[in-house]
């Protein structure tokens, strides 16, 4: 793992960048809609078009990347991205109303294309560079902790940016494109490819079967990452408003508020990412401990509306999520074989876009109703989580002797499917 560190320092960079790009615009939403005087919900809309492009275009991004390679679709993915979001950041800068709305929305979804193709990717590749389990998930670890870092740093990026100038968060996007680009190209060594992909129909007609062989636990894993990036991005779209519109407190000092869950996220996922190894049965116990978690957070939050309150309860939340989403990104790499890796690691990410998608708009149209009714909505959702990755996850491994590396043949069952995994020695 020590000679990939600068593979993985590249790779963290884009998660990083990707969260910054979109997260960061969250605390000035309410700002960006007097600016150009839109509804809540319509410019709720710049988070979620980003989401929507990305969802449809995921699966193919991933397919192209088994194909043709990661670093191939990486590469051209965020030079997309800096192009929408100079579109997005020009409309903002120079035009007004409705024709700079509706350019930024552009902007947006060129930026949401070049997303698809960007952070899904990295978690495959990821997985095609090392052998060892116990190096898969620690590096997986960092990747995650470096997406929820820059969720740490977004809010209050985004508010000191906007502060001085609403519009200057779109134009921070292709800057960080950019570097990360330069990065990939110059740092990354992706790994020989083994096997051929077969054609696409042939690839379709196997990844069918995989999916009729593992769909149990595959979709369960899809929907729990849907639900924890939904409950994040609800949540702070929702704490964006409360403390703009009834605390009136803006600018950088509601970045830092907005960090403070999203830190012990990022911590909690970094720690999550070290423990885990490879231990499938940990992996599975570990997520549904944190869903619950989330789950008894959400629901208390509901039983007073102090911003000291929900925002320390929700801190609570942040650390049960964060402590789940490597588990998903571990179990989900590792048990698809490498051909298949790049498809099915997509078909997630965009099961998680549609919980970024969904979180702002859903959470603008439940502010009318009662705050025990909004969180116990919430709560009820992340019940349904837990609940999946307690029955639908059913890992049972055996362990096998000798060093701290898995050289030898592994016997597990995910989803009630069991299966034997062989590795290689190194």
């Amino acid at each position: 793992m020590k000679d990939k560190k600068w593979d993985l320092a590249a790779l963290a960079s884009i998660p990083f960048i990707m969260t910054l790009g979109n997260s960061a615009l969250i605390p000035i939403l309410p700002k960006i809609g007097k600016e150009l005087g839109v509804s809540t919900f319509q410019v709720s809309m710049l988070i979620t078009v980003y989401a929507v492009v990305a969802i449809i275009l995921i699966p193919i991004a991933g397919y192209l990347s088994d194909r043709f390679g990661r670093k191939a679709i990486i590469i051209p993915s965020l030079a997309i991205a800096a192009i929408g979001g100079a579109i997005s950041g020009f409309a903002a800068w120079f035009m007004t109303d409705g024709a700079a709305y509706w350019t930024i929305i552009g902007g947006r979804l060129l930026q949401g294309i070049g997303a698809a193709g960007a952070f899904p990717i990295v978690i495959p590749l990821v997985g095609d560079m090392f052998d060892d389990e116990k190096e898969v998930s620690a590096s997986l670890g960092i990747i995650e902790t470096s997406n929820t870092f820059g969720k740490v740093l977004s809010p209050i990026i985004g508010a000191a940016l906007g502060a001085w100038l609403w519009y200057s968060p779109f134009l921070m996007i292709p800057t960080l494109c950019i570097i990360s680009l330069l990065l990939v190209i110059f740092l990354v060594r992706t790994p020989k490819k083994h096997k051929e992909v077969p054609p696409l129909r042939q690839f379709l007609r196997s990844l069918k079967e995989v999916m009729v062989e593992k769909g149990r636990w595959l979709y369960a894993i899809f929907a729990v990452g849907c639900i924890c990036m939904f409950v994040i991005f609800g949540v702070l779209f929702y704490l964006s408003e409360i403390l703009e519109s009834k605390y009136g407190i803006d600018g950088i000092t509601k970045g830092f508020v907005l960090a403070i869950p999203l830190a012990m996220l990022c911590l909690s996922s970094f720690v999550s990412g070290k423990i885990i190894g490879s231990h499938k049965s940990r992996m599975k116990w570990i997520g549904f401990v944190g869903l619950v978690i989330l789950t008894a957070a959400l629901f208390t939050m509901g039983f007073s509306k102090s911003i000291y309150y929900v925002v320390g309860v929700f801190t609570v939340g942040g650390i049960g999520i964060g402590a789940t989403l490597p588990c998903l990104d571990t179990l989900i790499t590792e048990g698809v074989e490498k051909e298949h890796r790049g498809t099915i690691t997509s078909l997630f990410s965009s099961m998680r876009f549609i919980g970024v998608s969904l979180g702002p708009p859903v959470i603008s149209l439940l502010l009318n109703t009662s705050h025990f009714v909004l969180f116990s909505i919430l709560a009820g959702v992340a019940a349904v989580g837990a609940l999946l990755t307690l029955f639908a996850i059913k890992p049972k491994q055996n362990e096998g002797t000798g060093s701290g590396k898995n050289t030898g043949s592994k016997h597990y069952r995910l989803g009630g499917k069991s299966f034997i995994r062989i590795k290689r020695k190194a």
